[in-house]
C-alpha cells in the first residue's frame, strides 16, 4: 500500500493503481472520454489529467501510477482550464446537434461540456465531413461525431477478437474505419454491437434505439433466454413494449458483453409465429390445450410407449433456448425417469 493525498484527503491506494483508479475507488470524480477499465490503456482524450505537486506538466491519470506521498488536485484551476480547452477542441470538429442526436442524454461528451460549461465551440476552421453509413439494420456509424478514443477499436480488438475496424489515415483525417472503407455489414463483421456499448459519442448507436429518448425506457434486468450462458441485461421497455436491449456492466456472468443475438433480437418476443399456449393435435388439427391438459396428455403417451415397446423407442431433444440447469434436469428425466440414453441437444459440439 502506498499514502497519497488527493484534494487535502489522504488516501491508502493498493500499490500498482492508477490515479485515476485510485479516485475511483473514493469517489472522487475525474472525467475520461478514452478510459474503460475492461480494455487496455490509451491515454488519448487527456481530459482526465490532473495536477501532481513537483510534476512539470500536467499528467494523465489513466496511464499514471499513484505513488507515496504524491499530492494531486483533480479540480485545480489549470486543470479545470486543459480540460475546458480538450472539450472546446473536441466540439471545434463536432456536429452541434444535440437536439436532434439519438444519444442526446446518454453521452459522454455532452454530459462533461455540460459539466464545465462548454456551451459551443471557440475555434473555428476546417471541419470533417464524412458519408453516415447506415448499410445495416442494427448499427449506424457516423464518423463525424467520432473523437478518436479508440474504445471500439480495443473492444473489437481486444474483447471480440474480430479486427473488423481500425485507426485509418493520420493527423486531421484520422478517423476508424473498415479495411477499404465499406460499410459495416456481415461479411466484415459479427455485428455484435460491443462498439456501440463502449462509444461515449453518437458515432455508433442501436438503430432499434431510433426516436426514442433515454428518459422514455424503463429499464428491467431480465436473464437472456437465447442460450443456455445466463447473460444478464436491461430490457429497454417503452409504452409497454420492449425496444431494445443495453448490457449491464457489474453482471457477473457477461459484464457489458452481449452476443449479437441477446443484443438485437428482441423481435422474437413480438413475432406472429410464437407459441404462447400449448397445442395438441386433434383431427390432425393443431388446438390450444392447458398446461395441465399438455402435459397429463405428454405423460400418458411416454408410459404407453414405454410399456408397450421399451424406454429405448423414445428419445428427447432439448433446446438451447434453455439454461443449464434446465437442460441437466431434462437429460436425468429421460436416463433415470424414462430409462434411455436417447437424449440429444441442438447446441452440442
Amino acid at each position: 500500500m502506498v499514502t497519497i493525498t488527493m484534494n487535502g484527503k489522504e488516501i491508502k491506494a493498493e500499490k500498482g493503481k492508477t490515479i485515476l483508479e485510485c479516485a475511483r475507488e473514493n469517489n472522487i470524480y475525474i472525467p475520461t472520454l478514452c478510459y474503460d477499465e475492461t480494455l487496455s490503456i490509451y491515454g488519448g482524450c487527456r481530459l482526465c489529467v490532473v495536477e501532481v505537486e513537483g510534476a512539470r506538466n500536467l499528467v494523465a491519470s489513466c496511464t499514471t501510477e499513484a505513488t507515496e506521498g504524491m499530492v494531486i488536485q483533480t479540480e485545480s484551476e489549470k486543470v479545470v482550464k486543459a480540460r475546458k480547452n480538450v472539450i472546446d477542441l473536441l466540439l471545434s470538429n463536432h456536429p452541434i446537434d444535440c437536439l436532434t442526436c439519438e444519444k442526446a442524454g446518454n453521452c459522454d461528451l455532452q454530459d462533461v461540456a455540460y459539466r464545465y460549461g462548454v456551451r459551443e465551440p471557440s475555434y473555428i476552421g476546417e471541419v470533417i465531413e464524412y458519408a453516415v453509413d447506415d448499410a445495416n439494420p442494427v448499427i449506424a456509424r457516423d464518423p463525424n461525431k467520432c473523437i478518436l478514443c479508440g474504445k471500439c477499436v480495443r473492444v473489437c480488438d481486444e474483447i471480440q477478437v474480430t479486427h473488423a475496424i481500425d485507426f485509418v489515415d493520420r493527423g486531421f483525417g484520422a478517423t476508424v474505419g473498415t479495411p477499404f472503407n465499406e460499410p459495416i455489414s456481415y461479411e466484415i463483421c459479427r455485428l455484435c454491437g460491443q462498439c456501440v456499448s463502449v462509444c461515449p459519442t453518437g458515432a455508433l448507436t442501436n438503430r432499434q434505439f431510433e426516436g426514442t429518448r433515454p428518459w422514455e425506457v424503463e429499464k428491467v434486468t431480465t436473464t437472456c433466454s437465447l442460450c443456455g450462458v445466463g447473460c444478464t441485461y436491461d430490457l429497454n421497455v417503452k409504452d409497454g413494449r420492449v425496444v431494445g436491449v443495453t448490457p449491464k456492466p457489474d453482471s457477473i456472468v457477461n459484464g457489458s458483453s452481449l452476443c449479437v443475438k441477446g443484443r438485437f433480437h428482441t423481435d422474437f418476443a413480438y413475432s406472429p409465429d410464437r407459441i404462447t399456449t400449448p397445442l395438441i393435435k386433434k383431427d390432425g388439427e393443431f388446438v390450444e390445450a392447458s398446461w395441465d391438459e399438455a402435459l397429463d396428455f405428454i405423460a400418458e403417451k411416454l408410459n404407453k410407449i414405454k410399456a408397450e415397446d421399451g424406454p429405448d423407442a423414445i428419445a428427447g431433444l432439448s433446446s438451447a433456448r434453455c439454461t443449464n440447469e434446465e437442460n441437466y434436469l431434462f437429460q436425468k428425466m429421460m436416463k433415470a425417469a424414462i430409462g434411455t440414453n436417447n437424449v440429444d441437444h441442438c447446441a452440442r459440439t
